[in-house]
């Protein structure tokens, strides 16, 4: 696998920041403020992720499930005509995935309810000022040309952090089990997806203006990244860990280049 020097300057860059997520995560399942009632505000605020994505559906309302019956009704009579058939299955497959994970968090939620509890409602899912703040400007960014795209690409999902760190908990007995057995499932569904956006960016031959340009989009993003997923979980990392990370003052993921060469060689054969 030939990845260049640019865009190992990219992944260095935000390693650190793919670090800093995982830390968050990894911390929050031995907090001292860790009770029921935090798993439930954080499993709710993941169904959100899962069911709204970045909140921007055309449909009656921010889920991703809306947003396609819009697309489908307007895409449909135009297929192989204007619109691409493959285009449009992947429109299908990516909400037919992201809805699954929305399932799998949904039922963790429901797992920890007493007896009465209503049961999670995807409809009354609500967001949380960080976490807006990051879709408001991933929003913004995905809109802004080619570089726009791939900076959004190359973000979305964290290097999978939040999933292989839950993933970490299989084979725990109870609850902790069931939430690693639901992030396997997840960081194996996404993996793909996330590799695809990193790796992808050697297609568009950039100059070196346009690799800086992009360096500063990705990392803007994954510092919200932080800010979001610390108040998804109750603030595990205090503010000065936080400024400490953002510093840079943390052992930076290290890139699995020999997995993602497995899945360019998967990738590749599939698409012969």
């Amino acid at each position: 696998m030939t990845v260049s020097p640019n865009l190992r300057r990219l992944i260095a860059a935000n390693a650190p920041l793919w670090a800093g997520e995982a830390e968050i995560v990894r911390s929050y399942w031995t907090a001292p403020h860790r009770t029921r009632e935090t798993d439930k505000v954080w499993l709710k605020r993941q169904c959100w992720k899962e069911y709204c994505g970045l909140a921007d559906s055309e449909g009656d309302s921010p889920a991703m499930v809306s947003d396609l019956i819009v697309k489908l009704k307007r895409q449909v009579p135009l297929l192989d005509i204007s619109v691409d058939r493959h285009d449009l299955r992947g429109l299908m497959e990516k909400v037919y995935v992201e809805y699954t994970h929305y399932c799998l968090f949904a039922d963790l939620y429901d797992m920890l309810l007493d007896p009465g509890e209503p049961k999670l409602n995807a409809n009354k899912l609500v967001d949380w000022p960080e976490e807006n703040a990051l879709a408001t400007r991933r929003r913004a960014v995905s809109l802004a040309g080619k570089l726009g795209g791939r900076a959004t690409e190359f973000t979305e999902g964290g290097y999978c952090t939040m999933y292989s760190e839950g993933a970490r908990l299989k084979g725990k007995p109870g609850f902790d089990g069931a939430i690693g057995r639901a992030c396997q499932k997840v960081y194996d569904d996404e993996f793909g997806h996330m590799m695809h956006g990193v790796l992808g960016v050697d297609d568009e031959h950039l100059s070196d203006a346009e690799w800086e340009e992009l360096t500063a989009l990705t990392t803007e993003q994954l510092r919200l990244r932080l800010f979001m997923r610390n108040a998804q979980f109750g603030h595990p990392l205090t503010d000065t860990r936080m400024k400490e990370i953002l510093a840079g003052k943390i052992e930076p993921i290290a890139f699995d280049f020999a997995k993602a060469e497995t899945y360019l060689d998967t990738h590749q054969a599939a698409a012969e």
